[in-house]
């Protein structure tokens, strides 16, 4: 292998080529991630070569890209979060500046994973991690159009101290997110670590159809009308290519905002805040009983303007399954008539990551390919 025709020479000749219009990283470690290859190489470990970027400053810290190393795969540099004191946290703001949609410059990339998305996007790295406190990964996955999973809360260390956090990993699809995510949700980084013996399905039956629910709104939403027709054109289609089958359910919850809000503010044992955490816990748990999916539009709404969302809360449908600790991802669903990725979110019962992985990968081969942005995005 030599540097020329290396992945991780690529994913850096591709950086310096994108990210001064894109915005997505905040720091590249070129020489580093050159050595690191080399190394993966010399010792045939499983991940050898795949370039991957880090959320953030403290990202390469994190228990998700530690395994990911120990697996061979390869840190090019660390991705764009919200600048400080950012009221909006659906934006990032790398080296070059403030991070943009690589759709849409004028739009946000969602976050605060922000520029883990775009880089994963644009091409520019084959996978990245996230974290996800109240849809972090699943908000930028969906308005980037890639694929994003948060897992079970838990299952890694949080980076919050309420826990509502759970790492995350981005990458093209559901298809190619699989080798990393088997790596990071088993931890190992050799061929004889348990991660490589995992099942595929663990705790969901994968025979098709996969038995699902479908809500729009979770019973309480408001949801833009072409972002939800997006989303149930989507539903419709796997249910006519006999990938999902949709169960009578009643998806309602109660919304979640001011749970989150107390949780996230130290007030775990609110009594409001417990009643809603209870009574979600308990819908969720018959609705999802028998390994059960979920399906809801990621967001309610499309990527909006770096101004901010104003009075619209783009995580209404993700954060409730940050409190339930539920692992979801988002997969590409459509667009809608402006150019805007849209996301659709699949939930699975806690625990059952790989699961919801194998579940994702049946979902994505009935839906159309995802798109590649144009390089520079679209004003």
């Amino acid at each position: 292998m030599t540097p020329a025709t290396s992945a991780v020479a690529r994913a850096l000749e591709r950086i310096e080529r994108l990210d001064p219009a894109l915005h997505a990283f905040i720091e590249v470690w070129p020489d580093e991630a050159l050595a690191r290859e080399r190394e993966a190489a010399a010792r045939r470990l499983p991940l050898g070569g795949l370039p991957f970027a880090v959320k953030g400053p403290s990202g390469i810290r994190s228990s998700a890209a530690r395994r990911l190393i120990a697996a061979g795969a390869v840190p090019v540099g660390a991705t764009s979060v919200p600048g400080p004191g950012t009221v909006w946290q659906t934006w990032g703001q790398g080296a070059h500046g403030r991070t943009v949609n690589p759709w849409r410059a004028d739009r946000t990339p969602g976050g605060s994973s922000a520029g883990s998305a775009v880089a994963v996007a644009a091409g520019m790295v084959e996978a990245a991690t996230g974290s996800d406190g109240a849809g972090s990964v699943r908000i930028p996955a969906a308005w980037c159009g890639v694929f994003g999973l948060k897992t079970t809360n838990g299952l890694l260390p949080s980076p919050d101290r309420t826990g509502l956090a759970s790492a995350g990993v981005f990458a093209r699809s559901a298809a190619a997110a699989e080798p990393c995510l088997r790596r990071v949700l088993g931890g190992g980084g050799t061929p004889e670590a348990a991660s490589d013996r995992l099942p595929p399905a663990s705790g969901l039956p994968l025979p098709l159809p996969l038995s699902a629910v479908y809500s729009e709104d979770l019973g309480f939403a408001a949801v833009e009308p072409e972002v939800g027709a997006v989303v149930r054109a989507a539903v419709d289609r796997l249910v006519a290519a006999g990938t999902v089958r949709l169960l009578d359910r009643d998806a309602g919850l109660l919304d979640p905002a001011g749970a989150w809000t107390a949780v996230r503010g130290g007030e775990p044992d609110d009594p409001e805040a417990v009643r809603v955490r209870r009574t979600n816990d308990e819908r969720l748990d018959a609705l999802l009983a028998g390994g059960v999916l979920l399906l809801t539009p990621a967001t309610p709404n499309r990527p909006h303007g770096h101004e901010g969302p104003g009075s619209r809360y783009s995580t209404a449908l993700t954060w409730a399954f940050n409190l339930s600790g539920h692992p979801a991802a988002s997969l590409p669903a459509g667009f809608t008539g402006d150019g805007c990725p849209v996301g659709l979110q699949v939930v699975a019962p806690r625990g059952a990551d790989l699961g919801l992985l194998a579940a994702a990968r049946a979902v994505e081969d009935a839906l159309p390919p995802a798109r590649t942005p144009p390089p520079a995005g679209r004003d």
